[in-house]
Formats: C-alpha cells, sequence, structure tokens
C-alpha cells in the first residue's frame, strides 16, 4: 500500500510505501530469519546476555542498516545485538550455566536481578540527587538537575523502536518496576514548571517519546503554549526514532498530527529542538531517513545530533567525521560526543579518555567550521557534563584539561581544572587531581549536595 501525506503550505506531497512496525524481543529470538545462518554458539551466547540487559530491534533495522556481510563487524549489528562479551565472564557463565540446565523462567529472572544490581542501573545520582517535590511530594518521572533544565519521562514513552546495547537508560526496559522512572501526570508537570519560572527548557526523554501516539505528545505539550509558560523558551525531544523508525514522522497513521504538533510549537514562538541520537553514519542512508528529516526540518523545528564514543561501533575519527559531515549536509546540528557512561554494559564499550580525546581531535580536524559545533568527549557525570579539552604539560607534569559545560552549580562551568594524565581511565571518577591538589575544585560542595539529595 501506497501513502501519501500532505502538508499544505509546508511540506511537498512526498510518495512513499507505508510500512508496518514489526519488532522482535528476548522472546522471538528465534523468529528472527536473518540471525539463523549464524553459529548455533552465537545464538546460544545473544539467548544468555538478552536476559540480562534489554533486546528489541525492527524489522527496519535489520532490513534497512545492517550490513550482514560484515556481521560481527557491523556497526548496526553491535548496536542493537547482543553480544557474549557485554557480560563479564563470571556472569555469563553464571547465566549460560542455567540456560543450560534448563532453569525456569523465576530462576532465570532472580540471577538476572542480582546481575543488574551490580550494573551501577542508574548512574549519576539520578535517582537520588535529582528527583523534585511539588506540594511536598517526590515527582515520578521528572528530573531537575541543572537549573535551567527539567527531564520528563513520559510513561507512553519508556521503550524505543529497538534498544541500543550501550543504552545508559538500560534499567528502563527490563521490567523492574524499583528501576523505572516514569509519569503519566501532565497536571503534576505542569504544576512544577508553573512553580519554577527559572526553568527554560522542557526536555521530554525517555525510552523514546517518539513511540507514543500523538494525541500523547499534545498533552503534555500543548498547554505550554499557554502565557503562564511563557518562561519554557525551549522544548526539546529526545528520540532515536530518526535512525530506528524515520516512518513515524512520515508515514505512520498520526505522523501529519505529529509533524502540524511540531509546526504549531514552533509557531507559537517555542524553539522546537530534536535531540537525534547518532552513533554511525549507516543511520542516515536511506532515503526514509532524509525524508523524515526534511519534514521536522520543514516545520521551523531544529535537529541537533548526540551520541557517545563507543568501542565496536564508532571508535575511529573516520567515522566521526563522515557522520558530522553527512548531519551538516542535511541540516542537523552536531551536539555531542559523549563518553561511555559508567553503567550496564560499560565494560564492551568504554574507551579510555585518552583515546577518545585523541579520536575526537582527529574528527574535528577533518570538517569545516559547520559541523565543528561538536562539543566533546563529554562526561555526564554526578556534580555535571564535564569536557576534556586537551592533554598537555604543566610545569613538567602531563595532564588533562577539563571543563563543566554543565554543572549542578551554575559557577562551576567553564572553569578550567587539571587531572593526572591517564593511559586507562575511562570516566571522571577514575581520575586524580594533579599538580599537588588533593581534590578538584568541587568535591566539597558536591559531597554538600549528595548529602542532602540536592
Amino acid at each position: 500500500m501506497n501513502s501519501i501525506v500532505t502538508f499544505p503550505n509546508r511540506i511537498p506531497a512526498v510518495e512513499f510505501e507505508e510500512r508496518r512496525f514489526k519488532v522482535y524481543t528476548d522472546k522471538q529470538l528465534d523468529k528472527i530469519e536473518v540471525i539463523q545462518n549464524l553459529p548455533e554458539d552465537t545464538l546460544f551466547e545473544m539467548k544468555v546476555v538478552a536476559s540480562v540487559l534489554p533486546f528489541r530491534v525492527n524489522e527496519y533495522v535489520m532490513n534497512e542498516l545492517i550490513n550482514w556481510d560484515k556481521v560481527p563487524n557491523d556497526p548496526i549489528y553491535q548496536l542493537v545485538f547482543p553480544q557474549k562479551s557485554m557480560l563479564k565472564e563470571e556472569h555469563f557463565e553464571r547465566m549460560a550455566e542455567l540456560h543450560r540446565n534448563g532453569a525456569d523462567k523465576q530462576e532465570i529472572q532472580a540471577v538476572a536481578k542480582e546481575i543488574r544490581d551490580e550494573l551501577n542501573p542508574h548512574p549519576a545520582g539520578q535517582m537520588e540527587m535529582n528527583m523534585p517535590t511539588l506540594d511536598g511530594e517526590v515527582l515520578d518521572g521528572v528530573q531537575h538537575k541543572y537549573r535551567e533544565t527539567v527531564l520528563f519521562f513520559p510513561a507512553q514513552g519508556q521503550t524505543c523502536h529497538s534498544y541500543c546495547t550501550f543504552c545508559f537508560r538500560w534499567a528502563q526496559f527490563v521490567g523492574d518496576k524499583d528501576l523505572k522512572m516514569a509519569s503519566t501526570e501532565a497536571e503534576k508537570l505542569h504544576g512544577y514548571l508553573k512553580e519554577h519560572t527559572e526553568v527554560s527548557d522542557l526536555l521530554v526523554t525517555g525510552g523514546d517519546p517518539m513511540v507514543m501516539k500523538t494525541k500523547h505528545l499534545v498533552q503534555y505539550l500543548e498547554p505550554l503554549l499557554q502565557p503562564e509558560f511563557d518562561h519554557i523558551q525551549t522544548i526539546r525531544i529526545g528520540t532515536k526514532a530518526l535512525t530506528f523508525w524515520p516512518y513515524r514522522f512520515v508515514t505512520d497513521k498520526d505522523s501529519e498530527e505529529l509533524i502540524d504538533l511540531f509546526a504549531r510549537l514552533v509557531d507559537a514562538g517555542k524553539h522546537l529542538a530534536i535531540m537525534a541520537h547518532y552513533n554511525h553514519w549507516q543511520e542516515i542512508t536511506t532515503d526514509i531517513a532524509e525524508e523524515a528529516i526534511r519534514r521536522i526540518r520543514a516545520t521551523g523545528a531544529e535537529i541537533r545530533a548526540q551520541g557517545p564514543l563507543i568501542k565496536h561501533v564508532n571508535d575511529n575519527a573516520d567515522d566521526w567525521a563522515k557522520l558530522w559531515n553527512k548531519e551538516v549536509q542535511l541540516g542537523i546540528i552536531p551536539y555531542y560526543m559523549f563518553v561511555e557512561r559508567d553503567t550496564g554494559a560499560k565494560n564492551y564499550f568504554e574507551v579510555p579518555l585518552v583515546e577518545a580525546f585523541h579520536i575526537y581531535r582527529e574528527a574535528i580536524k577533518q570538517v569545516s567550521g559547520l559541523a565543528r559545533t561538536a562539543r566533546g568527549p563529554s562526561m555526564s557525570a554526578g556534580p555535571g557534563k564535564v569536557e576534556v579539552q586537551g592533554i598537555t604539560e604543566i610545569h613538567g607534569e602531563k595532564v588533562f584539561v577539563l571543563r563543566f559545560i554543565q554543572a549542578r552549580n551554575p559557577d562551576w562551568v567553564q572553569r578550567p581544572f587539571f587531572a593526572k594524565y591517564s593511559e586507562t581511565a575511562t570516566w571522571l571518577h577514575e581520575l586524580e587531581p594533579a599538580l599537588g591538589e588533593e581534590k578538584f575544585f568541587f568535591e566539597d560542595e558536591y559531597e554538600q549536595m549528595k548529602k542532602g539529595n540536592g
């Protein structure tokens, strides 16, 4: 069936074939035809890892984005399919033994929970320090870490069209209510925003808000056009749908309403930013992906691209340079290169900070000024977003030069500080102060914040 979607006076009619969304989870691994030719050991390893970490993939990703001739080294395959080394050896063997012995579902789930609890399911204090209150009650599904920005996790958007194997929010998707953050209460979100006029940015995140029906997104966002929300200048929507299901913006049944919502937000004076999660240039090589980008931009919304540097997927400068150049060509703004967070399968994906900096530098050298808007490598750590600005020598000591791009205390932002050079450190907590300092300048204040859950 062909579907022609027309948006008068805004987007010319373009014809694309309507596609049915079909998804597979760990329960349907044996139904995925394209992987049945893989070695039996590989299929068993997938089953074991998917018992612990979330797995979900759709047919578009498998058929259009993965080059199966390059498997297992294809980056999108690594991005969505479980690999044995994503679990530590002891964790893998413990779970594998259960499967070999035919353990029941309850026993497998119990062991999976024990393993997950060791994987730092909620990094950077997001369940202890970022939880705001309204009328003395904690707001579920809302986080307020930085003064200007509130994060909202709508319950209808707490899944994705496919799951990234590296995802730092993997704990949202494993069916454990104790690990979830979500809210269905639009009124409480709006009440909190009314009281906090220092907030200028609302980030709707997940999961992926683009799995929601447009009618739910309208419920959350349309009220922000009222005068009492004039302080909310920017609405950001974090999504991987431009990679995993671009049909959401083109031929899905409510795609026209979605594009119309974007246009109305922009026309009302809101700055609408689609925070697109891209990890590799292969993700924007299809006609439907380019059409989705074009339609969003035609509403006046901007698209900013961000994603982490991850081993086995994009740990080389050429791929980043090619990605950034392609984004600029399509009118997307390169925004962040993140460092893989200290959670989940980090042992498989993490890259030493020194290597991350060199990859970033070599990639930046290959692009024009319009692509040099990409900031990084940046760690979204407990105190804030810490950028590795360089490696240098001061008074004979080799050091990392660091700064806060964003911080819990705005006074920390843009203040340079130094850490001892390390070949192996992959995260902020593994770094030591340089130049004879006992602590980083923010540590005492940050410890006080943690005690006060601020």
